[in-house]
C-alpha cells in the first residue's frame, strides 16, 4: 500500500457499500484469530480487481491491493485483534498506453537535495475521448531518470469520463503487470521511487474505470495466538 495512497479519489461508492453485481459471492474466513482469506469468482474480460476494505459499516474503503484478472483469492494477514473488516472486490478496464522499457543506474544513491517535488502528480485539461473506447488509451508515454531510485513519468491524457489512471509495473522475470500507483483523474505526471525489484522493469499507464463490485463479507478478528 505505499503507494495507493497518492491518490486522493479512491475507486467509485467509497463510503458505500455497494449492492451485489456479480454472480457469486465474495467470502471471508478466518484462517487465524488475526488472518483472513478471501475468496470470490472473478469477473471475466477484465483487466484487473483491486481489493478493498472497511472498519465500519457505511466506513469509507481503503484499496488493500491489486490482483490480476483471474484471481480469486486474496490473504489479509496479521491483523489488529477484535475489529472487524468489510471486505468487497472490484474489476476495473480502461485502455493502456505502449510499454516502456527502464533500467535504473546500479545502487541507491539519491542526491541530498532530492525533496521529491519532482515526483509530485501534474494535473491537466481533461481528454476528450471516453474512457471506454480504445483510442482513449494515453499517448506519448515518457520516462525520466532521475536518479538511481526515481523515474518520471508523463503522458498525454486522452481519456474523458475516467476514475483515475494505474500505473503499472513488470519487473524483470516477473509473470505480468502489477499495479504500483494509483492516480486521480487528468493526471498526466508521476514521479516514481522504485522497489529493489523494479530496477529493470517495463511500465505502463493506464486510464481506468470501474466494473463489477462483489457483495460486501464482513469478517471480526480474534484474540492474538498465544
Amino acid at each position: 500500500m505505499r503507494r495507493f495512497l497518492v491518490a486522493l479519489l479512491l475507486l467509485a461508492g467509497c463510503g458505500r457499500e455497494q449492492q451485489p453485481a456479480l454472480t457469486a459471492a465474495l467470502t471471508a474466513a478466518l484462517t487465524s484469530p488475526v488472518d483472513v482469506e478471501l475468496r470470490w469468482e472473478p469477473e471475466a474480460g477484465v483487466e484487473g480487481q483491486v481489493v478493498e476494505y472497511a472498519n465500519e459499516t457505511g466506513g469509507a474503503y481503503v484499496a488493500l491491493g491489486f490482483v490480476g484478472p483471474g484471481v480469486g483469492m486474496y490473504e489479509h494477514p496479521d491483523l489488529i485483534p477484535r475489529t472487524s473488516f468489510h471486505y468487497r472486490v472490484r474489476s476495473f478496464r480502461g485502455p493502456a498506453s505502449e510499454v516502456l522499457e527502464v533500467a535504473l543506474p546500479p545502487g541507491d544513491e539519491v542526491p541530498e537535495a532530492d525533496g521529491h517535488e519532482w515526483a509530485e502528480p501534474v494535473t491537466g485539461a481533461s481528454g476528450v475521448r471516453p474512457v471506454r473506447d480504445g483510442d482513449a488509451a494515453p499517448t506519448g508515454f515518457r520516462a525520466e531518470v532521475e536518479h538511481a531510485n526515481g523515474v518520471l513519468f508523463s503522458w498525454v491524457d486522452q481519456a474523458e469520463g475516467e476514475e483515475g489512471y494505474f500505473l503499472e509495473a513488470k519487473p524483470s522475470g516477473a509473470a505480468d503487470f502489477a499495479v504500483v500507483a494509483q492516480l486521480d483523474p487528468d493526471v498526466r505526471s508521476f514521479g516514481l521511487i522504485t522497489l529493489p525489484a523494479e530496477k529493470n522493469a517495463a511500465y505502463r499507464v493506464r486510464a481506468y474505470y470501474s466494473g463489477a463490485t462483489t457483495n460486501v463479507a464482513r469478517v471480526t478478528t480474534g484474540e492474538p495466538p498465544g
